[in-house]
């Protein structure tokens, strides 16, 4: 849409276009294109506790990392990382007030580091103790 927006007609056009079909074309967008990364999970091992450990836990910290930081910055006015540097701050408190950020770096880091058969023994004692 940018590009076509350099030339009038086209520019015209998309200006002419009301606010609530841009809203449906987003919501339908943003829609097909989780439904595609959804399917990609398709192509792992669901079978392995390695990673499915790794899915449930980006999952988990991609969803409740942002919320924690985005309610410290409403109640605190100001985000959990504060230091003298404000760029500082900003980066930090901007990567981590991001959810899909956030997964995306717990995913790649337990994906990279995470040993198969650790995490096969650890759920293996969890099921011994309970």
């Amino acid at each position: 849409m940018i590009f076509f927006s350099i030339f009038g007609k086209f520019g015209a056009f998309f200006a002419s276009i009301p606010f609530p079909i841009f809203a449906v074309i987003y919501c339908v967008l943003f829609g097909l294109i989780a439904a595609v990364e959804i399917s990609f999970i398709q192509f792992t091992n669901n079978n392995s506790m390695r990673n499915l450990y790794i899915l449930g836990l980006s999952l988990f910290l991609g969803i409740s990392i942002p919320q924690y930081f985005i309610e410290y910055s409403s109640s605190a006015g100001h985000g959990p990382v504060k230091t003298s540097g404000g760029w500082f701050n900003d980066i930090w408190n901007s990567i981590f007030t991001s959810a899909p950020t956030v997964a995306m770096l717990v995913g790649t880091l337990l994906d990279n580091t995470l040993d198969a058969m650790l995490a096969y023994k650890i759920f293996v004692q969890y099921l011994y103790q309970t």
